[in-house]
């Protein structure tokens, strides 16, 4: 296993140690750091007998859940969760995100919408001072299909930086979302924006289906380290939004 792998899994282990009881609701992020809170999740319930029931957020983190013999269950049974374990693609000071690098950003924020804790696990790599300083691939805006074109047209007149089609790899033309829609990726932006604001902005367009930015949501973040450690970054709960609650 690489440094940066046995990063990720410390990171996983802690978090799903310290955040995850029996009996709890238990949203299932995407991306590689998430195999490992799942790995550690199902060892849990096989020595401790934990018992939990898991929301996915993408069609990865449901197989996770299935191949991983835990109990899977949907939104429309189980609307509030206890937490949300998620990566993350860069994270900044003040604990806002960076997601959907592996285009599971709608399900992403849905799910973490719906539980009264984020927590997000990463590798010291995606621990940044400012959204764009490690992380370059862009901020992914999904979209309807029949918009992309004069989305992207409209974004490029308002702010700097590139906005570009997603394209597949062992596809041919652009990648599609679990949700059928397309992704336009946001690079070379300027790092001093109000973050905040620029998300609302982008949510009111028409055909812009959600944003990888995910501000005030995570309350802690557990970033795997290069010596062994874990860091611990925390929000205030003064600035948090509150999770979505269908009672």
């Amino acid at each position: 296993m690489t440094s940066l792998e046995a990063a990720k899994r410390l990171a996983a282990y802690q978090a799903v140690d310290q955040h995850i009881k029996s009996g709890y609701i238990v949203g299932i992020g995407s991306g590689s750091t998430v195999i490992y809170a799942v790995e550690r999740l199902a060892q849990r319930v096989a020595t401790e007998k934990v018992v939990v029931s898991c929301v996915p957020t993408s069609f990865q983190a449901r197989q996770l859940v299935v191949q991983n013999q835990l109990t899977l269950t949907d939104l429309d049974v189980t609307p509030n969760l206890d937490v949300c374990i998620d990566g993350a693609d860069e994270v900044d000071s003040n604990l806002d995100l960076i997601k959907g690098g592996g285009g599971c950003l709608l399900q992403e924020k849905i799910v973490a919408s719906c539980a009264r804790k984020l927590i997000i696990i990463a590798d010291y790599t995606k621990n940044s001072s400012q959204l764009g300083e490690q992380y370059k691939k862009g901020i992914p805006i999904e979209v309807a299909p029949m918009a992309y074109f004069p989305i992207k047209t409209r974004l490029e007149a308002k702010y700097q930086g590139q906005f570009m089609l997603r394209m597949a790899v062992n596809k041919a033309g652009p990648v599609v979302t679990d949700n059928g829609n397309f992704i336009l990726d946001w690079t070379n932006f300027d790092q001093t924006l109000e973050w905040k604001n620029v998300n609302q902005e982008l949510a009111l367009i028409p055909g812009v289906v959600e944003t990888g930015l995910f501000i005030q949501m995570a309350q802690e973040a557990y970033f795997g380290m290069p010596n062994g450690s874990v860091k611990v970054q925390k929000r205030s709960a003064a600035n948090s939004l509150p999770f979505f609650s269908s009672v």
